[in-house]
């Protein structure tokens, strides 16, 4: 698959590019995900969100294990080329600890 040459860059290099996954309908962000080339190219061909999992150092479609898919709606990258943005409908909880996001923790407000 061609991707632009921004990205593209970053998979010549092995790099992996942050994948922001925010819901299509509320705009809420669910998650922040990495992504190689194979995974990129699996969601966009299977509109299954696919990500590259660092600790497990293997490829893993979200709610296989889980049931709380993420389906693709649409998916833009940013200015430099190192992030995607993945607008889903989401299935279920995003978050690995049953929260419905990964930033329901507050730093500061």
């Amino acid at each position: 698959m061609n991707f632009p040459a921004e990205i593209q860059e970053r998979f010549d290099r092995n790099e992996l590019v942050a994948a922001i996954a925010q819901d299509a309908t509320t705009g809420e962000v669910l998650m922040l995900a990495w992504m190689n080339q194979e995974a990129l190219s699996l969601t966009l061909e299977t509109q299954s969100v696919t990500y590259w999992s660092r600790s497990r150092n293997s490829l893993w479609v979200k709610g296989e294990s889980s049931g709380h898919h993420q389906k693709l709606v649409s998916l833009s990258y940013d200015c430099d080329g190192d992030a995607l943005l993945l607008k889903v409908q989401q299935t279920g909880a995003a978050c690995h600890t049953g929260a419905q996001t990964c930033f329901h923790r507050e730093l500061s407000s």
